[in-house]
């Protein structure tokens, strides 16, 4: 099968890229962009280590073509951190100790930054609802919601 080209916008960055008509969001960003902070875990849309966000939405990358992306903007785990400083949600975790074996923590930060733009400040419901589709084996809920919380402040 030939490839498609298409162009979108990565972390701010407008890139070309060519792909085959079946490969993942999650495969193109890890293997022709380089960007491996999202995760295959699952591979199914099950756990959420493969979060990005695609025109101000949250998707799991493992379940979206990268044909799909022409003409759209993606923002990755890598492309949230703009300075030499981690962004808030980012350093959120860390200062929480919201990170253990690393594999959801990318999709947790990309979740948590999608929930904050909705909600502003969450409450613990709408914490629980934003990120129950993200699942964590290692760190445990308590330190994340820490972690959201902390970022929500600001």
């Amino acid at each position: 099968m030939s490839e498609v080209n298409i162009t979108l916008t990565v972390n701010g960055e407008k890139r070309h890229v060519s792909v085959a008509p079946g490969l993942s969001v999650l495969n193109m960003l890890r293997d022709k962009l380089d960007l491996t902070g999202a995760k295959l875990v699952c591979g199914e849309g099950e756990c959420g280590a493969c979060t990005v966000i695609v025109d101000g939405t949250s998707v799991n990358s493992c379940l979206m073509y990268a044909v799909e992306l022409d003409g759209r903007e993606v923002t990755t785990v890598e492309g949230l951190q703009t300075s030499e400083k981690l962004d808030p949600v980012q350093q959120a975790f860390v200062d929480k100790g919201a990170i253990q074996c690393g594999y959801c923590t990318p999709g947790m930060v990309m979740q948590t930054t999608h929930l904050l733009k909705q909600t502003g400040k969450p409450t613990e419901e709408q914490i629980r609802r934003g990120l129950e589709g993200n699942v964590c084996r290692c760190t445990g809920y308590t330190k994340i919601f820490e972690a959201v919380n902390q970022a929500a402040e600001g």
